[in-house]
């Protein structure tokens, strides 16, 4: 016999996506509107035998859903592991103590490291809703977190995540802070570094407000959901990997404070460099090159900042016993050709396979990183980095080794190649003075990317390329008609994406 209990509802998958926030809907004559003393936007939290999570409370005043139901977003349908007709208890959440430091980081000071581990704690629990994340982001963005704020946000970030242990160093890896489309030199690197024995257990993130993240672009080729024991299993068996790092639940809480910060355009150095470094310790990496591009139109905007924040991520690292080598790179323009998870595949095997049309700047900067990581994890003198890295490239080893990684993930395929293409032209003759590298971005997004995974943007001028009147400056490449003149409309309202100049 159903349970008569006012909270406990029969639970309804909506096939609503709201990507992590767990959302609740009930009747706003539901009993639990009135014996919880709940409403609209509060938080609620849903029990299912063991398993818990809380949610954001909306109610609906339509008959489409039942008194005694919840209707439940994807989100919170799957982390309590339900199926069809399970009922749910309802109740109140009591409040989050660990706000309290949020606001005093707004209006006060700084935080201790107690104060910190407190708030990502509740993040990782699932307590902080998205307005709860937005007030943190923002109370670490409008005052910059100090060193030692950074340095505590690091910490907490690994103690509330998993860890992995090699056994042995170096165990090298690198990273770039992001900002720059077809930047996707991580597939190359880590194919390089393996092949000259080196550990690299390189997790990479999936876009969220970009065309594109390692992981997704990987993706079309190979399996990246890996678990920790076939991420041991592949290093152990590889020397490399390019996995998804949610899928090994490094640094939990940073998922949700980066989904924030993208959505609110907030690029805080603290949080940047204490989701880099939490990562990085967590997956046991001991020597990392991390990769700052800088220009007009990238996340850093001149060299300025890139030494402070430079400074900041060795300020950090040296606590946790890492090693650091910083390169900062040119940021002013794409490095490959393609934007989009296929597209951007097809340049990093062009460079693999020393293909005659492969993107060069996307080969020389992935032979600078890579030099740079042989060097910092000593398997190659000072000096003598680039060139070790480009007989690896030129031999073939490099494109062996990253075939045997595919295939210990779970094998090789590859890319695919979009249904539809459309060429934007030059309007005038002149010449290629600037590209806006945060529009071309959205180009390729607006066209499907990431999640149709052929869809995105082709580069065909680099800045200081002369084209006359009609000649293609990218390509829109999508995997449907209504999604080709969708981007249309966004490419004719900016026809200075691509800046001439005479």
């Amino acid at each position: 016999m159903k349970d008569s209990a006012p909270n406990l509802l029969q639970a309804r998958r909506l096939g609503v996506i709201t990507r992590h926030e767990a959302v609740a809907f009930v009747r706003a004559d539901c009993p639990v509107c009135h014996s919880e003393g709940v409403s609209a936007h509060s938080q609620v939290t849903l029990i299912h035998g063991n398993r818990s999570v809380v949610a954001t409370l909306f109610q609906v005043t339509s008959d489409w859903l039942p008194i005694d139901c919840v209707g439940l977003t994807d989100s919170a349908w799957d982390k309590l592991e339900l199926e069809d007709g399970a009922l749910v208890r309802v109740s109140h959440t009591p409040p989050i103590g660990s706000l309290t430091y949020v606001r005093q980081r707004i209006f006060d000071g700084s935080l201790s490291q107690v104060q910190v581990r407190s708030i990502v704690q509740d993040i990782v629990d699932g307590l902080y809703s998205d307005i709860h994340l937005t007030a943190f982001v923002t109370a670490s963005a409008s005052r910059p977190l100090s060193v030692d704020e950074t340095i505590f946000l690091t910490r907490a970030m690994i103690d509330t995540g998993e860890r992995i242990s090699w056994g042995r160093t170096p165990v090298a890896d690198k990273h770039c802070v992001g900002g720059l489309p077809a930047n996707r030199t991580t597939p190359i690197v880590v194919s390089i570094v393996a092949a000259n024995g080196l550990l690299i257990p390189k997790t990479s993130s999936r876009a969220i407000t970009s065309p594109a993240g390692t992981a997704d672009t990987m993706e079309t080729v190979t399996r990246v959901n890996l678990s920790r024991d076939e991420l041991r299993h592949v290093i152990d068996t590889v020397g490399g990997c390019f996995i998804w790092g949610d899928s090994v639940d490094f640094s939990p809480a940073d998922t949700d404070i980066i989904r924030i910060e993208r959505a609110l355009n907030f690029d805080s150095p603290g949080s940047m460099v204490a989701s880099v470094l939490s990562k990085k310790v967590a997956a046991g990496s001991t020597h990392v090159v991390i990769d700052i591009p800088v220009g007009p139109t990238a996340k850093v905007r001149n060299r300025e900042q890139a030494r402070r924040l430079a400074e900041l991520f060795l300020a950090v690292a040296e606590p946790f016993g890492l090693q650091l080598r910083i390169e900062i790179t040119d940021g002013s323009q794409p490095i490959g050709r393609g934007i989009g998870p296929a597209l951007e595949a097809h340049d990093v095997l062009a460079v693999l396979r020393n293909a005659p049309d492969a993107p060069p700047e996307l080969r020389q900067k992935s032979l600078r990183l890579a030099g740079a990581v042989l060097e910092l994890a000593g398997a190659a003198r000072e000096g003598e980095g680039e060139k070790l890295a480009d007989e690896t490239l030129s031999s073939g080893r490099a494109l062996e080794k990253f075939l045997y990684i595919c295939k210990a993930q779970g094998g090789f395929s590859e890319p695919p190649v979009s249904h539809f293409q459309r060429p934007v032209c030059a309007a005038r003759s002149g010449r290629v003075a600037a590209i806006d590298n945060q529009r071309l971005a959205r180009v390729a997004k607006l066209a499907g990317a990431p999640d149709d995974k052929a869809s995105g943007v082709y580069l065909h001028v680099r800045i200081g390329d002369r084209v006359r009147q009609g000649d293609p400056l990218y390509t829109l490449h999508t995997e449907s008609i209504g999604e080709l003149t969708y981007v249309l409309d966004y490419v004719k309202t900016n026809p200075d994406i691509i800046g001439l100049t005479r």
